[in-house]
C-alpha cells in the first residue's frame, strides 16, 4: 500500500488581465507560508474516533482547550466511535479540507487498522500535522489479582494456558497488540476480550470480570488503589507510580510505538497546517502540560509535520509485519 503522507506545498497560478482582476475582487492573496489573515473565523472541529471518557477523548480535549484559548475561537470535539475506530477515521478523512477540520487519534487508527480490515480510507487521505504525545504503557490487573508483578503473572499463565483473560479497546488497537507481543515473548496463552472502548473494559476489570489490561487509561485507578499495577512498558518507571517496576526490570522488553497525533484531510491548505502544528507545539510546551498529561499516563512528545509523517509510514510497516506474521484478524 502506497503511503505518500508527506506534507506537500500547494501551487497557486495567478493569471493576469481580467482573471487577475477577478481574483483581486474575490479577496487578498495570502503570502506563501502564512495562514490566511482571517483564519480562523469560525469554530474548528477536532474528531476523535473513540467514545467520551477514554484516553483518546482526554488528549483530544486537552489539546482542543489549549488551542481554543490560544486562537480565541471555539474548538469543538466530535466523538465518532464505532467499528474499531474506523467510522470516525472515515468521517475525518471525508471532512472538508477547509482548514476547520482536524483529526486526533492514536497509532492504531491510521497505522494499524488498514492491515486488519477493509476500510474506506488510506494514509493518503490525511495530511500529518503533528505528533502530540507518547504514552507510558501500563500493565494493570484487577485489585484482588493474586500476583503483584507481571513476572508472577507470566509464571501462573504458563502453568494454566487459557485460564486468564485480557481486555482491550478493540481488535488491532495498541492495547491489543501490546498484549499479543508480550504473550508471544513470554510464551503464554491469555484469552483476548475486546471492547468498544477503554471505559467499558476498565469497568469490567474493576468488577473482576477481566484479569488484566495493557491500557494506560487505568493509571488513576492504580494510583487510587482500585486496580493493581503489574508493570510499566516504558524503559523508565512512570513518575506517577514509581513503585511499579518496568517490564524491562522483570526480564521483558517491548516496542509499542504508542503515540497520539493530529491529522488534517488531504488538501487542507499547507499554511493552515503549519499554523496548527505551531499551535500544537505551543500546547505541548505550555506550563503544566506535562503534569496534566501524566495523570493520563501520557507525556508531551511533539514532532512537526515532516517528522511525524515519516514516523507514521514507518509504524505502518512495523505493524503490518506483526499483523501478518501473527495472522491477527478483526473480529
Amino acid at each position: 500500500m502506497k503511503t505518500n503522507i508527506d506534507h506537500r506545498l500547494s501551487r497557486r497560478c495567478v493569471l493576469l488581465g481580467a482573471s487577475g482582476l477577478a481574483m483581486l475582487a474575490a479577496g487578498p492573496v495570502v503570502a506563501q507560508g502564512a495562514a490566511p489573515a482571517n483564519w480562523p473565523d469560525k469554530p474548528i472541529h477536532f474528531v476523535t474516533p473513540y467514545p467520551p471518557g477514554g484516553l483518546s477523548d482526554q488528549i483530544t480535549r486537552f489539546v482542543a482547550d489549549k488551542i481554543s484559548k490560544s486562537l480565541g475561537k471555539p474548538v469543538i470535539v466530535d466523538n465518532k466511535p464505532g467499528a474499531g475506530a474506523t467510522l470516525g477515521t472515515e468521517f475525518a478523512a471525508r471532512a472538508a479540507p477547509d482548514g476547520y477540520n482536524f483529526f486526533v487519534a492514536p497509532t492504531a487508527t491510521v497505522a494499524v487498522s488498514p492491515w486488519l480490515r477493509k476500510v474506506n480510507f488510506t494514509l493518503d487521505d490525511f495530511e500529518p500535522v503533528a505528533k502530540l504525545t507518547s504514552s507510558y504503557g501500563l500493565v494493570t490487573a484487577r485489585k484482588d489479582f493474586p500476583f503483584n508483578t507481571y513476572k508472577e503473572f507470566v509464571a501462573a499463565a504458563k502453568a494454566a494456558p487459557g485460564k486468564y483473560t485480557f481486555a482491550s479497546n478493540g481488535v488491532g488497537t495498541i492495547v491489543h497488540l501490546t498484549g499479543v507481543l508480550l504473550h508471544k515473548q513470554a510464551d503464554i496463552q491469555v484469552v483476548h476480550v475486546p471492547y468498544k472502548g477503554s471505559v467499558e473494559s476498565m469497568t469490567d476489570l474493576m468488577g473482576g470480570r477481566i484479569d488484566v489490561m495493557y491500557d494506560p487509561v487505568t493509571l488513576p485507578r492504580v494510583k487510587a488503589g482500585e486496580l493493581k499495577g503489574l508493570a510499566t512498558t516504558n524503559p523508565e518507571r512512570n513518575p506517577e507510580i514509581p513503585n511499579v517496576p518496568t517490564l524491562k526490570e522483570q526480564g521483558f522488553d517491548i516496542d509499542t510505538r504508542s503515540w497520539f497525533g493530529m491529522f488534517a484531510p488531504r488538501g487542507t491548505p499547507p499554511a493552515v497546517i503549519a499554523r496548527m502544528a505551531a499551535e500544537a507545539q505551543k500546547a505541548m510546551n505550555s506550563p503544566g502540560a506535562r503534569q496534566s498529561l501524566l495523570l493520563s499516563a501520557m507525556y508531551p512528545d511533539y514532532e512537526g509535520s515532516a517528522a511525524f509523517g515519516q514516523r507514521v509510514r514507518e509504524d505502518s510497516r512495523f505493524f503490518k509485519d506483526i499483523i501478518q506474521k501473527e495472522n491477527i484478524k478483526a473480529d
